[in-house]
């Protein structure tokens, strides 16, 4: 054995070259993956990204689907405003056509009770037809007259009676409006006398009398004999009852208020 042999050798160990190798490729690997990232890194600070977000896109069916939803809450909104008109125009009708029956059911009402006067003045009139009734009247006095209570007087006053509270209409010949000489002629025409149209004529018709000898059922008028212009019938008590004007209609008025000018007897 060499004297030498235990002595260490300090020479340093042969390494491997596909180790080295290896050492250098793994080292080279991560400083490139460093510098990778910090260029990354310097792209990002200095220029900012931007992320865009597509909105999603209504597809033709889907487009059709919401046209058609707003098309019927349309439609809806306009029945129900039709149904609302309608319902407004049913209860407009409905309260006029109560409202006119109930007019209809009193003139009807009046009418009856009219009729049923008229009626039991004629009976009660036949059946006294020499009783007399004293009248006074004049255009401003008072003087005491017997005057007939014979049934055609009784038709006639009782007509006229159930006749207050209509309108006067110029040219008025009933059944519910009148002027002065078509509610005169119409009331002699119930009991077959058939008078003129017309005042002036009236105003000639039968027998002239004075106002101091009226009696019931004489026809009064104002203005002159021929030429009058207003006519009505006196009812006794010294009243008479006309179709005044169109702001009083068919009324009983006394004469003190409003004398006549003269008379004349047709019954």
């Amino acid at each position: 054995m060499s004297h030498t042999a235990h002595i260490r050798s300090h020479r340093k160990p042969r390494r491997n070259a596909p180790s080295l190798a290896m050492r250098a490729g793994v080292a080279g690997g991560v400083l490139s993956t460093l510098a990778v990232a910090a260029a990354a890194g310097s792209a990002s600070a200095a220029e900012p990204v931007t992320q865009t977000m597509e909105l999603p896109t209504l597809t033709a069916d889907l487009a059709t689907q919401v046209a058609q939803s707003a098309d019927a809450t349309q439609q809806t909104a306009a029945n129900y405003e039709l149904q609302a008109e309608r319902d407004a125009a049913a209860a407009k009708a409905a309260k006029q056509a109560k409202a006119d029956l109930a007019d209809a059911k009193q003139k009807a009402e009046v009418k009856q009770k009219a009729e049923a006067a008229r009626k039991a003045a004629a009976a009660e009139a036949v059946s006294r037809s020499s009783a007399r009734t004293v009248l006074s009247t004049s255009a401003s006095t008072s003087t005491n007259v017997t005057a007939p209570a014979s049934g055609s007087v009784a038709t006639v006053i009782a007509f006229l009676k159930a006749q207050v509270g209509d309108a006067y209409v110029m040219g008025g010949t009933g059944p519910n409006a009148w002027d002065c000489s078509g509610l005169v002629q119409a009331a002699f025409k119930q009991v077959g006398v058939d008078l003129p149209r017309v005042s002036q004529d009236q105003s000639v018709s039968g027998t002239p009398v004075s106002l101091s000898n009226v009696q019931v059922g004489d026809i009064l008028y104002w203005g002159s004999a021929g030429s009058a212009y207003h006519v009505g019938v006196y009812i006794g008590n010294g009243q008479y009852l006309d179709a005044a004007n169109p702001g009083k209609g068919v009324v009983i008025q006394d004469l003190s208020g409003y004398p006549a000018t003269g008379a004349v007897r047709v019954l």
